[in-house]
């Protein structure tokens, strides 16, 4: 039995069915909002965060300089016991002058960098655009910086200082005052293990350049998006430049004779006719009477004894400075 299928009903063949408009909103609003929850990833350069740390130490030392050429004039050492307090005080006004105020330090300014509270920057939403967007620290943060940073560092070297006159570590001491230098001792230890897995950490991931930096969650970021780092090498080629100049100074000078190259040089120069006609009782190495006259055989010209001797001696054939004659010996003058 054959069937034909030209005999069969055409039915319609199924179809998809196309989505409404609503759900093609729905999905575009959603794949929007998964877009914008995207983190946008940011590098901060290593290398700019390192170098505004040196340079806010630099501008600290510049201040210390000048602030030390003041009291110059006053008793002798009397900044010295109260080095700490004059340390504590220009990272204060450092600290209050910049951080305290919304604005760089002298280093971050120079690079290009600023504190960001990482705890509240928007990682998702319309207002991030380029990644660096997010407020500055809060109140809290500051002054937590400020007690951790300035004060820290003046309470340990007080401490130390005051713990290095007082000899803890010394064996004689009482066990309180040995207990407490071990103590001192071992969080030191702690601390600088710490920084130096916190330095690991920074240098793999581009975060906290320091341990307050990370507690109190304190990230440098750029402060400007569209400025670029700029590299100039012209104070390095010249300080290159007069490096290998000095340096070649200092090889040459040495094996060089002066009386030689004032010889050589004597033709050349302008006044030489004044200069031979000089007085012939000055000394013609420095200009003056002779103390202790003596006479350079055979010219007899008159020289300082030791003007002569020292020359004499220097240089086996010394000329004379007048007649540019070989002295072949030396003579007190007036003897015969």
């Amino acid at each position: 039995m054959f069937i034909s299928f030209a005999s069969l009903p055409a039915s319609p063949l199924p179809h998809a069915r196309s989505p409404p408009a609503a759900s093609t909103e729905e999905h575009g609003r959603k794949l929007g909002r998964a877009a914008f929850q995207t983190m946008i990833p940011i590098t901060i350069s290593r290398v700019n965060q390192f170098d505004a740390a040196r340079l806010d130490v630099e501008m600290s030392a510049m201040l210390k300089e000048q602030l030390v050429k003041v009291f110059s004039l006053m008793k002798p050492g009397l900044l010295f016991q109260y080095e700490p307090e004059l340390d504590v005080f220009l990272e204060f006004l450092i600290w209050r002058f910049s951080i305290w105020v919304d604005k760089p330090t002298p280093g971050n300014a120079l690079m290009n960098l600023r504190y960001r509270d990482e705890r509240a920057a928007p990682i998702a939403g319309k207002e991030v655009r380029t990644g660096l967007e997010g407020p500055g620290l809060s109140v809290s943060q500051k002054i937590l910086y400020c007690v951790s940073t300035v004060g820290g560092q003046y309470l340990l070297s007080r401490l130390q200082t005051f713990s290095a006159f007082r000899r803890w570590g010394d064996s004689e001491q009482r066990p309180l005052a040995r207990r407490a230098w071990g103590f001192v001792q071992h969080a030191e230890g702690l601390y600088r293990a710490v920084s130096f897995f916190n330095l690991l950490s920074f240098l793999y991931g581009g975060r906290y350049r320091t341990i307050v930096e990370r507690i109190l969650k304190a990230r440098l970021v750029y402060g400007s998006p569209n400025m670029n780092r700029a590299v100039s090498f012209e104070y390095m080629n010249r300080q290159l430049v007069w490096n290998e100049f000095s340096e070649m100074l200092l090889l040459l000078l040495p094996l060089l004779n002066s009386s030689s190259v004032k010889k050589f040089l004597l033709p050349f120069s302008k006044d030489k006719s004044a200069s031979s006609s000089g007085d012939e009782t000055n000394c013609p190495i420095c200009v003056s009477s002779p103390s202790i006259p003596f006479v350079a055989l055979p010219c007899q010209h008159r020289y300082c004894y030791y003007c002569l001797r020292t020359r004499c001696a220097a240089t086996s054939s010394y000329r004379c400075a007048r007649c540019n004659e070989v002295v072949v010996a030396i003579q007190r003058h007036g003897s015969s």
